[in-house]
């Protein structure tokens, strides 16, 4: 059986308020999320702003890039270092520790971000 919920788009951000190959965050619903604009690859990505390793709110400012044979793209929190999936919030150092990944999509010069 399948699970359907309804995802409500919300309006976050112009696409000029993220850095390219960068990220910047955005308050939504009273929730700090990061926000990643990886010019390189042509994708965009939305996760929490809180590191859970130290309990910081710096993820929109890490470094992005990618990892493995599949290039999975991942940020590393720019004070600790620890990298995360953009795409399914896994931690990529082996600690049990992993994100909130959102759905994001981006129409003509709006960022969305999905909302459940």
């Amino acid at each position: 059986m399948e699970t359907v919920i309804d995802i409500a788009w919300l309006p976050v951000c112009k696409t000029t308020d993220i850095p390219a190959d960068g990220g910047a965050c955005a308050l939504v619903e009273g929730e700090q999320i990061a926000i990643f604009n990886f010019a390189r690859r042509g994708e965009w990505y939305a996760t929490q702003n809180l590191c859970p390793h130290k309990q910081q709110m710096a993820l929109a400012r890490g470094m992005i890039g990618s990892t493995g044979e599949a290039c999975e793209p991942k940020v590393a929190c720019p004070f600790h270092k620890r990298t995360f999936s953009l795409l399914t919030g896994e931690c990529l150092n082996g600690d049990e520790c992993s994100i909130q990944t959102y759905p994001i999509k981006v129409e003509g010069d709006v960022v969305y971000i999905g909302w459940a």
